[in-house]
C-alpha cells in the first residue's frame, strides 16, 4: 500500500492509518492524499484505473478524527478495488426501480442519495472498526446527532415534487454532515444507532440511545425501528442481487410514504 500526501496539511495522520490498515488488508493502486486549505471542502474520493485520491480540507487532516477518516476512506478504496456490491450498484438505478412513475420531494429524494450513502459507510466501518478503536466515532455520531436535534427548524421545507425523470443530486450529502430536517435525522440516527449495535460498541444507557429516541420522535412518519434493524442486521457478505433489494426497499421506506401518483 502507497500512500502520498500532498498540500498544506499533516501527513502523520494518513501514514499512521495506512500502518493499521494494512493489517487487515491491502491496496493494489497507490493513494494520493491531496489536503485543501478550504475549510469547507468535502472529505471525497475520486478513483481511476491507476490511483485513488482522497480529497480533505486541512481542518479535517487536522481534527481529532483524521486518522479514523483516513481509515474509513481507505476501506472505500478497498471495497472499490474489490468490487464490492455496495461500491457498484448504482444508487439512481434503485432508486428508479423504487420510485419510478411517481413524483417525489426534491429533499426527500435527495435523502435517499444519503441512505445509499450510509449503506455503503456501513460496509467501509466493518472493515476498519476490526483493527482500530472506536471511541472516537461513537463520540463524533453523539455530538453529530445532538447538534442536528438542537438546531433542527420548527417547519418543514415547502413541499416541490420532482418527477422521477430528473438526474441525481451532483453532489450527494455525506453521512457525517448534520442536517436539521427531522426526517433525514431520524434516518441518520436510526443509522449511528444500527451501526454502534453492529459492532457492540455502547450499552444500552448510552446517551446515544436518548438522542435517537428524540430523533425518532420528530419524525412520526419515519419508520425508525425498521431504517436502525436494517442498518443493524446488513448482510455482512451480500451478493449484487441482495444489495440491489436492499437499497430498493430502504428507498421506498423512505420516500414512499408520501410519494405522490405522477400525472398522466
Amino acid at each position: 500500500m502507497d500512500v502520498t500526501v500532498r498540500g498544506c496539511g499533516p501527513a502523520a495522520p494518513f501514514l499512521s492509518a495506512q500502518d493499521i490498515f494494512e493489517t487487515a488488508c491491502d491496496l493494489t493502486n497507490p493513494v494520493t492524499v491531496s489536503v485543501r486549505e478550504d475549510p469547507d471542502e468535502r472529505t471525497r474520493v475520486r478513483h481511476t484505473d491507476r490511483e485513488h485520491e482522497l480529497i480533505i480540507s486541512r481542518h479535517a487532516a487536522t481534527s481529532a478524527m483524521a486518522r479514523e477518516l483516513a481509515l474509513h476512506e481507505y476501506a472505500h478504496m478497498h471495497h472499490h478495488e474489490q468490487e464490492h456490491p455496495s461500491h457498484t450498484q448504482s444508487t439512481k438505478e434503485a432508486i428508479f426501480l423504487a420510485l419510478a412513475g411517481h413524483s417525489v420531494e426534491r429533499r426527500k429524494l435527495t435523502h435517499c442519495y444519503q441512505i445509499a450513502n450510509h449503506l455503503k459507510d456501513i460496509y467501509a466501518d466493518d472493515l476498519w472498526l476490526s483493527v482500530a478503536p472506536a471511541d472516537k466515532l461513537v463520540s463524533f455520531l453523539e455530538s453529530s446527532l445532538a447538534t442536528a436535534l438542537a438546531t433542527k427548524p420548527h417547519t418543514k421545507p415547502p413541499l416541490e415534487g420532482v418527477s422521477m425523470g430528473v438526474s441525481s443530486p451532483a453532489t450527494p450529502l455525506s453521512r457525517r454532515t448534520p442536517t436539521p430536517d427531522p426526517d433525514i435525522t431520524a434516518v441518520n440516527a436510526a443509522f449511528a444507532l444500527g451501526l454502534v449495535e453492529r459492532h457492540d460498541l455502547v450499552d444500552t444507557d448510552h446517551r446515544l440511545y436518548d438522542l435517537a429516541g428524540a430523533a425518532a420522535a420528530d419524525a412520526p412518519t419515519v419508520d425508525f425501528e425498521t431504517f436502525n434493524d436494517r442498518f443493524r442486521s446488513l448482510s455482512p457478505n451480500p451478493d449484487k442481487s441482495e444489495y440491489r433489494k436492499i437499497l430498493v426497499e430502504l428507498t421506498e421506506l423512505y420516500a414512499g410514504n408520501d410519494r405522490r401518483q405522477a400525472a398522466d
